[in-house]
């Protein structure tokens, strides 16, 4: 009798475990416009020629390796060693591993629990205690007879006593109301939160890593640059020297080729400075000590490729730390589904059985059999408001998160406008800039000829040597900010990743990786 009722409550639980209370999870709508401001035609039809402009058509998206879109082998090679050997990568990657085994911990209260404690006792008692004879027979079973008689002598000695167990104990608490079926959802969710943070960490690497790679392209440019200005600067001083000894200039006019020469090889000494540093960031992300790594000297030379920007609504398919902001969503509301469970009682299910002996002969035979079956229930009647506040919290959590979520998608489109007009206005910059260092550089010559004829001071070639230095440094610093900000268009635009390569829940719960989640470095 007690075995079928103990088997129609486990019937009804399993039929209720269906049963899950909590808030259905429906993805929150935020406005998206239909296009980018900043990459309508119109910026660009006024704009001269060699002004920068996504490419078309709109609905080209970035894939797979981005960097590889700017031709520089050596950035190439880099960025495969950071995908590898970078330690941040590698620490988020490993924070996935942990978030995975976390949905396994979950799953694995779906089940009973089964423990077996097996013993052996054998126990020897005396024949007599305190002037007492005490007897004692052993039967069959495992039972004892003792005998007691008075007086100080032993009647029949000393008994031994052999005692063999093997119990085993099983246990369910059944998922009535879907406590644990929201637990493994709130873990699965965090497992994909964690995998689109370590693929947002993967791009911020990848991003400064092209980013440090061109700042120090453009060291290598200024170096250049003060390379040839400071043997131009060799070369009026030698002038100004001929010059005095003609008795055209004074010594005055040295001193002034001299000091210009003198300043351009500080500056040109101290840009080195720069590029150390950038050699040694670059180093630290692919996973290398700084003391053994160098890039060789190359001028910066790389033009900004045309980027397809595409349209707003992808964009929220293809950043991960948009992704990470509405598994997060996902997340907060499943614990509130855990949390509301707790209005409802809780059931347990217990068994007991397995065989005890005295002898390892009939340990296995059907008198050594034992068992017991149980159940309990249990609901809580007053805790003063405790529930109610948890759950209070835990929504206002999820409100939380819903605002973290559209705050990440409106940085995400200002991001976009931000380095699509940067790029804009900087390639117009730097279409004006190459005018103004030809006009720098005819003001020098006109200046250097005066001077040569004795028309002008030395004075004035110096004003037009600054002015032109001044010049070029601009351009090639409009440069460089032009390649920065074209990695930074690329990493707003989410790099060569999509919401598809985010792992399913099924993937997360796999004990082995899929090819998505496990891409470890």
């Amino acid at each position: 009798m007690a075995g079928k009722l103990f088997f129609a409550m486990t019937v009804c639980a399993c039929l209720l475990s269906g049963c899950t209370v909590g808030p259905w999870y429906k993805t929150p709508a935020v406005p998206t416009p239909p296009d980018y401001k900043e990459s309508a035609p119109a910026n660009y039809s006024a704009a001269p020629p060699g002004t920068w402009q996504p490419a078309q058509p709109q609905d080209t998206v970035l894939k797979g390796k981005w960097w590889e879109m700017f031709n520089e082998p050596e950035l190439n090679a880099l960025e495969d060693q950071l995908n590898i050997n970078n330690q941040n990568i590698a620490q988020y990657f490993q924070n996935f591993m942990a978030a995975r085994a976390q949905v396994r911990e979950a799953r694995a209260n779906y089940f009973p629990t089964v423990t077996v404690a097996p013993s052996y006792t054998r126990s020897r008692s005396p024949g007599t205690l305190n002037g007492t004879s005490v007897s004692t027979n052993t039967g069959t079973g495992t039972g004892t007879g003792t005998g007691v008689s008075a007086g100080g002598s032993s009647t029949r000695g000393a008994s031994t006593f052999t005692d063999l167990s093997l119990p085993f104990d099983v246990s369910w608490e059944p998922d009535l109301w879907g406590r644990i079926r929201s637990t493994v959802h709130e873990y699965q969710y965090a497992a994909q939160v964690s995998a689109a943070d370590l693929e947002n960490e993967r791009l911020t690497e990848q991003a400064d890593l092209a980013v440090y790679y061109f700042e120090l392209r453009g060291q290598d440019a200024l170096q250049d640059l003060y390379n040839r200005t400071i043997e131009a600067d060799k070369k009026s001083l030698e002038l100004t020297r001929a010059l005095v000894e003609t008795g055209i200039d004074s010594p005055e006019a040295v001193a002034q080729a001299e000091v210009t020469l003198q300043n351009a090889e500080e500056a040109g000494i101290g840009v080195a400075t720069n590029r150390a540093l950038y050699e040694h960031a670059m180093a630290t992300l692919i996973g290398k000590p700084a003391s053994v790594f160098s890039m060789p000297v190359k001028m910066l030379s790389t033009p900004v490729p045309a980027i397809p920007v595409g349209i707003p609504s992808q964009l929220l398919q293809r950043r991960p730390d948009i992704a990470a902001a509405e598994r997060a969503m996902a997340q907060a509301n499943a614990i509130i589904g855990v949390e509301k469970t707790a209005y409802y009682p809780t059931l347990d299910l217990a068994a007991t059985g397995g065989l005890q002996s005295s002898a390892i002969s009939t340990l296995f035979s059907a008198p050594a059999l034992f068992w017991s079956l149980g159940a309990s229930a249990s609901e809580l009647i007053f805790d003063a408001g405790q529930r109610k506040a948890t759950v209070a919290q835990y929504t206002a959590n999820y409100n939380a998160d819903v605002a973290a979520y559209k705050q990440t998608v409106l940085t995400a489109f200002q991001q976009v406008e931000d380095y699509v007009a940067t790029l804009r206005v900087l390639s117009q910059q730097i279409s004006r800039q190459g005018e103004a260092v030809q006009a720098a550089q005819r003001y020098l010559d006109i200046a250097t000829a005066r001077y040569q004829t004795g028309l002008d001071p030395y004075l004035d070639v110096i004003t037009a040597q600054n002015i032109l230095l001044s010049d070029q440094q601009t351009q090639v610093t409009l440069r460089v900010s032009e390649m920065t900000a074209a990695v930074q268009l690329i990493q707003a635009l989410g790099g060569g990743w999509n919401v598809t390569q985010l792992p399913a829940p099924a993937q997360v719960t796999a004990k082995t990786p899929s090819r998505q989640s496990a891409n470890a470095p």
